[in-house]
């Protein structure tokens, strides 16, 4: 308790760094360490060291003269301070912390590493949004993503157009479930005042984390569009959606009034946040109404655009052109690629990594965040045993796993990889316990995936460490999933079965081709040993879309004698994947 956490003299950023790590030790220890400016002695040391290169890199040294902590930067002092902070017992109250004599050199392998919470399928109060905050800072993690618009809700007061947040951020009722059909015939609403934004964005500077604001375009317009539907196509009637999905209906792409509301509402969100990126979204535009819209065909005509793709991709270069006027730049879903990408655009690769490598190829960056592996509003464990969630399945394994660069990536284009993501839409994620669950312990794969070199990771020595940091994440009040519990994938998913069918000759009937998205293993996907998982999209089930019939025949070569047969299905209604009506094995 007698220990002193000494700073540079004069600054006041490392004076913040120092009073956090002061309230650090005290809610580990209950110690109040006393800060103090001047020349250091023995205790804990907070040091500029221009020697560090990373700016985001820091040296910690423990000797028997006390605890050096330096970076180049405020930023690198932070996260060596997480460092120390996670190497005090939870357990420490009252006593007294040893610390074994080390020296650790430690830098980032990503500039940017982030996650993004989705506040419009079910929102969340600035106190929460602040525990995010907190959390992404203690796994060093330096950007938040805050998707703040969708069909389900706006979630930002502009000054310009108030009903967006009297009208724009309620809807009637919500789908119960995975569309149901079945409303909770209970209004939902909620959105942030700029006052409230100012602070949360003051809360997460201080924690160097940069916050990126997503207002979606032209897609996911509903709240917009049911508070001003003369900026759609068809002039409504629209109402903020109660069901989770996507809506076809779009911002009117050919009209200038709505080219102008997009403006005005980036004109006040550039105002209020300091980000060098603006997210535009771009994804999952339905664009039906655009073929038919006579202002869409019109723009189409008078500027040369060939089809609606190309009018999506003329809209999100205007907004470009916007953005980089008030010196700011673009960030957008992989769709954003469709129709020709904006000249500064970077683009947020989510439908697998393909989008980020097009991408980085032609000479753009690129952040990951493929579905595959960094949506953490799928199931982390056997469906059954879980929440409900949007569905699939993401084990801390397979987050674990991920390389943002893939190995083909040549030299000089993986400077373009500029990070990683993970993102967390919020569907099924109604409060802040459930979105903690979901979150941990898999941020902290992620972590270690935007930060360690892939030389550095070894999973086995990483699930022990993440057992433990569970069972201390427990004892500081967060509601982590239990890892300890875990049961793991389908049996038979991760390690092939035995049975008489395996390496035997499959046939499939004139009317049973498979869908070639869904292949598995092609013609010897039955026929392999290994079974399908918990997800349809694990590559490892075979689809049949379309088929009225079909007939399968597993030739065993010889006559065999028989004491049980089986077919694995799946069905997962929200994406349209169902049980066959009938079935006969003969």
């Amino acid at each position: 308790p007698s220990t002193k956490i000494f700073y540079p003299e004069g600054n006041d950023k490392m004076k913040k760094n120092a009073e956090f790590l002061a309230s650090y030790i005290k809610e580990i220890t209950g110690y109040e360490l006393a800060t103090a400016t001047g020349q250091p002695g023995k205790g804990i040391s907070l040091v500029i060291d221009q020697s560090i290169q990373n700016p985001e890199g820091y040296q910690l040294t423990v000797s028997d003269n006390g605890i050096r902590i330096a970076g180049s930067t405020d930023a690198g002092v932070f996260y060596g301070i997480q460092t120390l902070r996670k190497s005090i017992p939870a357990t420490a109250q009252g006593m007294n912390v040893e610390l074994p004599a080390a020296t650790i050199n430690d830098y980032p392998r990503f500039a940017y590493r982030g996650m993004m919470l989705d506040v419009s399928r079910h929102f969340f109060p600035v106190d929460s949004v602040k525990t995010y905050l907190d959390i992404l800072a203690l796994h060093n993690q330096n950007t938040f993503h805050w998707h703040l618009s969708d069909d389900q809700g706006w979630r930002i007061e502009i000054k310009k157009y108030p009903e967006l947040t009297q009208i724009g951020s309620k809807r009637k009722e919500t789908v119960i479930g995975h569309n149901s059909g079945t409303y909770d015939g209970k209004e939902y609403g909620g959105f942030y005042t700029q006052d409230q934004i100012r602070d949360v964005i003051n809360y997460a500077a201080e924690r160097h984390i940069t916050i990126i604001p997503e207002i979606d375009m032209p897609g996911h317009q509903l709240a917009a569009l049911a508070t001003y539907p003369e900026l759609g196509c068809t002039g409504g009637p629209y109402d903020v959606w109660g069901q989770w999905g996507v809506a076809d209906d779009v911002i009117c792409a050919g009209n200038e009034k709505s080219m102008q509301f997009l403006e005005d509402v980036l004109s006040e969100v550039i105002d209020l946040f300091p980000s060098e990126y603006i997210h535009i979204g771009g994804d999952e535009a339905g664009k039906a109404s655009w073929p038919t819209c006579k202002l869409c065909q019109a723009r189409m005509k008078k500027e040369g655009l060939k089809d609606v793709n190309e009018l999506q991709s003329y809209l999100i270069h205007r907004i470009e052109v916007f953005l980089n006027g008030h010196n700011r730049k673009l960030l957008g879903w992989d769709e954003i690629l469709e129709g020709g990408l904006a000249p500064n655009a970077t683009v947020m690769s989510w439908r697998g990594t393909e989008g980020g490598m097009k991408a980085v190829e032609s000479g753009h960056k690129a952040i990951m965040t493929p579905g595959e592996f960094c949506y953490f509003d799928s199931y982390q464990d056997a469906p059954d045993s879980q929440p409900e969630a949007i569905g699939g399945y993401l084990p801390l394994s397979k987050v674990y796993s991920f390389n943002p660069v893939p190995d083909t990536l040549s030299a000089e284009k993986v400077g373009l990889v500029y990070g990683v993501q993970a993102n967390l839409f919020t569907e099924y994620i109604p409060t802040p316990e459930h979105a903690e669950m979901m979150i941990y312990p898999r941020v902290l794969a992620l972590a270690e995936v935007a930060w360690s070199a892939p030389s550095k990771k070894n999973y086995e020595d990483f699930h022990v460490r993440a057992l433990k940091a569970v069972e201390e994440l427990k004892k500081s009040g967060y509601n982590p999933f239990e890892l300890k519990n875990e049961i793991g994938n389908r049996p038979g998913a991760d390690k092939p079965v035995e049975h008489l069918a395996v390496g035997k000759k499959v046939t499939y009937g004139l009317d049973a081709a498979y869908y070639p998205g869904y292949a598995a293993g092609g013609d010897t996907a039955l026929v392999d040993g290994v079974r399908g998982g918990w997800t349809y999209g694990d590559k490892r089930w075979q689809g049949f879309i379309d088929k009225k019939r079909m007939d399968i025949t597993i030739d065993l070569e010889k006559e065999t004698e028989l004491h049980f047969i089986g077919a694995d299905f799946m069905q997962v209604c929200g994406p349209e994947v169902f049980m066959p009506a009938d079935f006969y094995i003969r």
